[in-house]
């Protein structure tokens, strides 16, 4: 199968602005909801785009666009904020009560909170990375402070230390891969909206505001989560270390743990097939 990103682009227009999306597969497939990480020039395309024709032939594959990351029209929220109820929107949009999902990083913790929130809409979930809370590991990451060093000072070169972070062979950080994330990363309303979530400021502000909540942070209530869950990681994650899988691993009840090896924080592009064969097998076998 044979997928390009402008046959699958679509709009749907919500009360809240319009949210872009890719669709691939059947219309009367069972929907698989995609939902993509954060970072310098990410879209949903770029982070699940090649991953469409495996699960198209199964699924009725949606790839939402956050807003704020320059493809939905862009939000005055702090885009973390904006996310979860974009979700809400959009399934309800599509008409869709139930969905499985896959959410890679940041994806993967607005689809746990989403799971926890209305627990009927979500029948499996799939998380890559990103989701749980480091426990050996200093916090921030490595690749995380060089994410808010191009934050605050973008250049191309803190744009490349920060993609050869995310990844375990740095050969796969092209030059086009390069050009392309830093056009996006530096479009103006993208960029305010990277700065009001990783900024040295915006997540001291944030870190701040958790410890005087009196309400629990979400990994603490993980046992909320009532999907089965697929965990999945690449061992070398420089973001988001691999100590973080285990909180989730242990306090979601239906929960399993697939480790990929060279490999790091885009699991589903770094190891492609393993990644697409373990997911896939979760999703359709019938227990």
């Amino acid at each position: 199968m044979s997928l390009t990103h402008d046959e699958t682009l679509r709009e749907l227009t919500t009360e809240d602005g319009v949210l872009r999306y890719h669709e691939a597969g059947d219309p009367d497939a069972p929907p698989l909801l995609l939902l993509h990480g954060s970072g310098p020039g990410v879209t949903g395309w770029r982070n699940f785009g090649a991953n469409l024709p495996v699960f198209a032939e199964h699924f009725r594959c949606l790839v939402l666009e956050f807003p704020g990351f320059g493809v939905s029209d862009p939000t005055e929220q702090h885009p973390m904020a904006a996310a979860l109820p974009a979700v809400g929107r959009f399934l309800d949009g599509l008409g869709l009560e139930q969905v499985d999902v896959i959410g890679n990083s940041m994806g993967g913790v607005v689809s746990t909170r989403f799971a926890m929130a209305q627990p009927d809409r979500i029948r499996r979930m799939v998380t890559v990375g990103g989701m749980g809370r480091a426990l050996l590991s200093p916090s921030p990451g490595e690749g995380l402070n060089l994410l808010m060093e191009f934050t605050e000072a973008p250049s191309r070169e803190r744009l490349v230390e920060w993609l050869n972070s995310m990844v375990f062979d740095r050969a796969m950080v092209t030059e086009q891969m390069i050009e392309e994330r830093w056009a996006q990363a530096t479009e103006p309303s993208t960029l305010a909206a990277a700065r009001r979530m990783y900024s040295r400021a915006a997540l001291e502000g944030m870190a701040k505001a958790a410890s005087a909540s009196p309400e629990p942070p979400y990994w603490a209530m993980l046992h909320q989560v009532k999907a089965r869950t697929l965990i999945t990681w690449g061992r070398d994650d420089r973001v988001s270390p691999l100590d973080m899988a285990l909180v989730p691993m242990r306090t979601i009840p239906d929960a399993e743990l697939h480790v990929l090896p060279n490999c790091g924080h885009w699991a589903m592009i770094e190891q492609k097939s393993a990644w697409e064969a373990v997911v896939l097998a979760f999703l359709t076998r019938k227990d």
